[in-house]
């Protein structure tokens, strides 16, 4: 089986093209293709696929062989891959997801698409839909326990749920290690949930790390920087565009205030192709 590896600032995966491959147990084959000692090493899968709701369908699985509903830094890389690879010449596409079809705008250098600025949709804020266990309609400047101590935080859905949490420190200095997997099994998220912890610059950077479900620390994740900088308004923290710096990259994320939707713009990369014995 062909396969291409690529990443979005360090969030890499391992993508097959469905036009071309056939992939019968993509569960197991994601757990497979991500271990970074016995596998391909990745942060999961990502199937390529053609579809008649979208000019192409981006099927994501987690490290853990876990569905997952969107991923911002891989959808990005499949705008890149499908124009690079000669399946498209049109520099908007859209791309189905489990979470719905989002547009994506193309920018080229010297024939190859080098960054990406999608259309994420509006930020889903009402906790039962994200869902969180809450007696609130929402979830802002919430207190959590965890591992005995209180957190604040602020939850967000960007077609996945996110917490997120402001911190005082540098975002390096944070033990993710010990607290993401409190947060990302904790009981108050029946679907498990990916963890930011944001510590705000100013108004317009943040620095962030995730811890995201089905995988474990990520370098960065698309879905959690632009569900921070919703966090980060509602809050009062942010402007509506910022730039948010990340251990392998920076994205630049923009909720636009006239259609509620969050826009996000990062890099994509090709870092090798292969073959794989299935």
């Amino acid at each position: 089986m062909k396969f291409t590896k690529m990443h979005g600032a360090g969030n890499d995966y391992v993508y097959v093209n469905c036009f071309e491959e056939r992939v019968d147990d993509p569960s197991a084959l994601a757990i497979k293709v991500s271990d970074r000692h016995f596998g391909v090493g990745s942060d999961g899968l990502i199937l390529i696929k053609p579809t008649d709701k979208a000019d192409f369908e981006m099927d994501m699985y987690n490290s853990d062989g876990s569905r997952g509903a969107m991923c911002g830094n891989g959808i990005r890389c499949v705008a890149k891959y499908v124009y690079d690879h000669g399946l498209t010449d049109k520099t908007e596409i859209t791309v189905d997801t489990q979470s719905g079809v989002k547009t994506l705008q193309l920018f080229v250098e010297d024939g190859k698409v080098k960054t990406v600025r999608v259309d994420m949709g509006e930020p889903i804020l009402k906790s039962s839909d994200i869902p969180v266990v809450c007696e609130s309609e929402t979830v802002v400047d919430e207190p959590i326990e965890a591992l005995g101590k209180t957190y604040r935080m602020t939850c967000v859905s960007m077609g996945n749920p996110h917490s997120l949490c402001f911190i005082d420190c540098d975002p390096s200095d944070f033990d993710l290690e010990t607290v993401g997997p409190a947060f990302e099994s904790h009981e108050r998220f029946p679907e498990r949930v990916n963890a930011g912890f944001i510590h705000v610059v100013d108004r317009s950077h943040t620095r962030v790390r995730v811890y995201e479900r089905g995988t474990g620390e990520t370098l960065a994740c698309g879905t959690n920087a632009c569900a921070g900088v919703v966090a980060c308004v509602l809050n009062g923290l942010t402007d509506r565009a910022v730039h948010v710096q990340l251990p392998g990259g920076e994205l630049f994320i923009e909720w636009n205030e006239q259609d509620n939707h969050v826009y996000m713009t990062g890099p994509a990369a090709t870092t090798f192709e292969g073959v794989l014995e299935v």
